[in-house]
């Protein structure tokens, strides 16, 4: 065990307040958990629900269900998890020397000292390798795009060293769920997927743009660049554009589906139109000068997401 190793554990700076790894876990697993950000899930559910997004539009799509989809949706949530674990562990291993000099994330437990780099890669390995089993159980295509997805993970982190849209790597990153899913149910890649895709990343320059405001002031002083630096007191503005944006792939997903019943299709545009009323209230409630209310916004994108779903649920129903 090396010195770093032996550092007390320190609280995370925007953890959950209650969260189940600081009150069940425990304490040698702790570092690890919080490495992964598990005691912040609103990241997993932002990898997840583009995964769902995907499923059921597919299932529109095909007019078909089966038990198999069932274990998609499980095998993306189980997969969101160790995916967004060993994403954060990835980019908390390279971040490692940016962190200790940024409030919020001194403490996290590389900069803390309280996990090692060559504990934090074995971790990141262990994680990698569950999801590559669950991977493994779909079809060719999927495992395929599923692989690829490591290309956009690996380059995200290093993204805020060269361009002033970091964002759009995370992305391309977050919401590769929407391909793999609806290639996991379909066999093939399609055109709705494709919008989908869009529609999320989109949805990712409009949430983390915000979630970045929380670290403008110490990002400018060492030199980080992000989207919320880039727009400053424009930001409301260009949120609004990502906000239309979002709403109006998400919509072109749903025609592009080939949904015929009238009916069927109306419910189902419900979806993003229902999406684009949250995305409002939190374009509206924007202040870059309110740290809280920045990570409060963030974090409702959960619920923001699960809109869709409900209408493209009923719409399958239907």
């Amino acid at each position: 065990m090396t010195e770093k190793d032996r550092t007390p554990e320190v609280e995370i700076a925007d953890a959950v307040t209650g969260n189940w790894v600081d009150s069940y876990a425990p304490a040698r697993a702790r570092p690890f958990l919080r490495l992964s950000r598990a005691d912040r899930p609103v990241g997993t559910w932002l990898l997840l629900l583009p995964c769902w997004w995907g499923l059921l539009l597919a299932m529109l799509h095909t007019g078909r269900a089966s038990w198999f989809d069932l274990w998609i949706a499980i095998g993306c949530a189980i997969g969101a998890f160790l995916m967004r674990g060993a994403g954060c562990t990835w980019n908390d291993i390279t971040d490692r020397d940016i962190d200790g000099k940024v409030e919020r994330t001194a403490n996290r437990p590389i900069p803390s000292g309280q996990v090692g780099v060559r504990k934090a890669l074995v971790w990141m390995a262990l994680q990698s390798f569950i999801s590559l089993l669950i991977l493994l159980t779909f079809n060719t295509n999927a495992i395929l795009l599923g692989i690829a997805a490591l290309l956009p993970v690996a380059i995200y982190p290093f993204a805020k060293r060269f361009t002033w849209w970091p964002q759009v790597f995370l992305g391309l990153a977050f919401n590769w769920g929407a391909l793999l899913a609806w290639t996991a149910h379909t066999g093939s890649l399609g055109w709705p997927a494709v919008a989908l895709y869009a529609a999320g990343i989109a949805w990712t320059l409009f949430y983390d743009t915000i979630y970045a405001h929380q670290d403008a002031e110490d990002d400018a002083l060492i030199g980080v660049k992000s989207t919320a630096r880039l727009f400053g007191d424009a930001t409301p503005i260009w949120l609004r554009y990502f906000m239309v944006a979002t709403v109006c792939l998400l919509g072109l997903a749903v025609i592009l589906a080939g949904i015929s019943n009238v009916l069927v299709l109306v419910v189902a545009l419900g979806g993003p139109w229902a999406m684009g009323w949250h995305l409002a209230w939190q374009q509206r409630s924007f202040d870059a000068d309110d740290g809280d209310m920045l990570l409060k916004l963030f974090r409702s994108n959960r619920d923001a997401g699960l809109i869709p779903l409900p209408f493209f649920a009923v719409a399958l129903l239907l």
